[in-house]
């Protein structure tokens, strides 16, 4: 499993300790420039490794003031 940066495990376990939606994704960059890859044209062994990255990211975002990323459900 690619565990790299905008890899689609990445972006699962950013996209859960950030607090934000489930939304399967990658990121490829290609001149230093990064772009979205969404749903639809990800393979099912990436949208896989997507929600691998986020049933495992256990942590959440520490906003400070005792406010934390909204928990959420597994997929």
């Amino acid at each position: 499993m690619n565990k790299a940066h905008g890899s689609p495990y990445d972006r699962g376990g950013a996209d859960r300790y950030y607090g934000r939606p489930h939304n399967p994704h990658r990121i490829d960059y290609i001149g230093g420039r990064g772009y979205t890859i969404k749903t639809e044209d990800l393979s099912p062994q990436e949208i896989s490794e997507y929600n691998a990255g986020w049933n495992f990211e256990l942590g959440r975002k520490d906003h400070g003031g005792g406010s934390f990323a909204l928990e959420q459900q597994d997929v």
